[in-house]
């Protein structure tokens, strides 16, 4: 019995201090974001599955970025969440 192993990414912050969505940012020499890393680690490391915890106003901009890249690598999850300001 193989067990799955989860990462969750907590990815829902607007990036206002950051001035963008860092997220999304490309840190890499051939465009990377820092969630490319995190994932290519945890796949090295046993993970079967990621959680990515977004905001449903930047959905369309994560989609466009991550897109299918990480698709036969890892099986994906998108959990959409709201958050109210006080």
């Amino acid at each position: 019995m193989s067990k799955d192993i989860t990462l969750v990414v907590m990815a829902a912050g607007m990036g206002s201090r950051f001035g963008g969505l860092k997220q999304i940012e490309p840190v890499g020499p051939n465009g990377e974001v820092l969630l490319d890393f995190s994932v290519y680690d945890a796949v090295k490391a046993g993970f079967t599955k990621v959680v990515f915890v977004i905001k449903h106003e930047i959905e369309e901009d994560f989609k466009a970025i991550i897109g299918n890249k990480l698709d036969g690598k890892i099986k994906v999850i998108s959990h959409l969440v709201t958050v109210e300001q006080a």
